[in-house]
């Protein structure tokens, strides 16, 4: 038995209905399922599946006293105990989980935000779900670095994240990313060590997260603040409010479909003034992945596209320096334009940008890929095209609904395609689909 720290010391009676509700409409199996990732940080899978087989005997109860909110766990992974106690950092990532999950299932459903459009309505819901888990601090200068990569990638580009990390710590820059293995982990434990060695109070190692996806990547150890948003749309506006720049470590399918979702806001008339430095970078073995993208990003966007973005390889001091210059000028931006320093409300993030997508059969094969289109709205449904793919490799849903009707069947323009297999095809040969030693059996074909 475990109390939850912070907000969820205390919850009301249907807040805690709902979270303990174990019918399909109920929040049990998915508080379930992120507890278990949790509990397992550390475990080297990225399928939910399989993990959930390890443990099929696993289960949280939420038990309500008049003291306060207990946690009882059944059969849980040994390894989140020291001597009978928890190890703090996964209590509180436990505590952040269900204070999300709580947040979003009782408080937002019930707000009225019938007085904006739809589009401020979705910006307004990420505003509050980071507000509630106060990861916006107005007294705090522009410094936070969104770091995006493969939680599959190879020892050297692992190792060389970390040296980038170190770089952005020493000067003492925070680190945001989607808080997993790989990419996401590596600069988060460089920067641990720099902002050890410069005295950096108050370091913040930010992992944002949305269910499906924390199901099958557990959280890193080093995440102090841990933020779960609904869905993956929501997850990527979370990144681009809260950053003051990104940089992009080498991936799969799921770091392209984050540069797209990226690509495609910058590339919007709206937002063409506002600076948002973006840094793509590996060692000098990553090179090849990087001029694959480039050429893809090139055909299929265009010479606009590759100017709101710099590649840099093999040079971690160079990236730091980049970054840190970007940054200020993010800073000078937001200063004279009397923007807030903690959520970039300037930039315009479109509807079709901030709707679901759900990566059924149907909607893969009706997204539209062809040039005869504007530019920003190609590279939304690229980033659709990738966001499935992720789904068809990790995904519970999206795994069953494949392996019950076969593969996602997407459909391209004849120049756009040829480009796309290539780089799908380079992601499987170069082992960034799924974490080395597994098998990789494509979850798309091109038609």
């Amino acid at each position: 038995m475990i109390s939850p720290e912070g907000s969820l010391e205390v919850l009301s009676q249907f807040e805690v209905n709902r979270l303990r509700d174990t019918s399909s409409t109920g929040l049990h199996e998915t508080l379930r399922c992120c507890a278990l990732a949790i509990l397992t940080a550390g475990a080297l899978s990225d399928n939910a599946a399989s993990m959930q087989a390890c443990y099929p005997d696993f289960d949280i109860e939420l038990q309500q006293e008049d003291k306060g909110l207990r946690l009882k766990l059944d059969n849980a992974p040994a390894n989140a105990f020291v001597d009978g106690e928890m190890i703090h950092g996964i209590r509180e990532q436990l505590s952040a989980m269900l204070r999300d999950l709580a947040y979003v299932a009782n408080e937002l459903i019930s707000q009225g935000v019938e007085s904006m459009g739809p589009s401020e309505a979705i910006t307004n819901t990420v505003f509050q779900i980071l507000r509630n888990a106060n990861a916006l601090n107005a007294h705090r200068p522009p410094n936070m670095v969104v770091c995006w990569g493969g939680h599959s990638i190879s020892r050297v580009e692992y190792d060389y994240s970390k040296v980038v990390g170190y770089r952005l710590g020493l000067r003492k820059r925070d680190i945001c990313t989607g808080c997993g293995p790989g990419a996401m982990k590596g600069p988060m434990k460089g920067a641990n060590v720099a902002h050890a060695k410069q005295r950096y109070d108050n370091s913040r190692y930010v992992g944002i997260s949305e269910p499906g996806i924390i199901a099958a990547e557990s959280p890193n150890p080093i995440v102090n603040e841990l933020i779960i948003m609904p869905d993956i749309e929501k997850r990527l506006e979370a990144f681009v409010r809260l950053g003051h720049g990104i940089i992009v470590f080498p991936g799969g399918v799921g770091t392209a479909e984050e540069i797209l979702y990226l690509l495609g806001i910058l590339l919007h008339p709206a937002n063409q003034h506002i600076p948002f430095p973006v840094i793509l970078t590996g060692p000098e073995e990553s090179a090849d992945y990087f001029r694959q993208l480039d050429d893809f990003i090139a055909v299929t966007l265009g010479e606009t596209a590759q100017q709101r973005y710099q590649i840099i390889i093999d040079d971690p001091e160079a990236v730091a320096k980049a970054m840190q210059k970007g940054v200020d000028a993010v800073a000078r931006f937001r200063h004279e334009n009397h923007d807030a320093s903690y959520f970039n409300w300037r930039l315009h993030i479109p509807y079709d940008f901030q709707q679901p997508f759900e990566p059924t059969h149907e909607a893969m094969a009706s997204l539209a890929l062809h040039a005869n289109q504007p530019v920003h709205e190609l590279a939304a449904n690229l980033r659709r095209a990738f966001s499935g793919i992720v789904a068809g490799n990790v995904k519970p849903n999206s795994m069953a609904a494949i392996a019950e009707r076969g593969r996602f069947k997407l459909h391209a323009a004849p120049d756009i395609m040829t480009h796309l297999d290539a780089l799908l095809n380079a992601f499987v040969e170069q082992q960034r689909m799924k974490l080395p030693g597994t098998a990789y059996e494509p979850c798309y074909t091109l038609a």
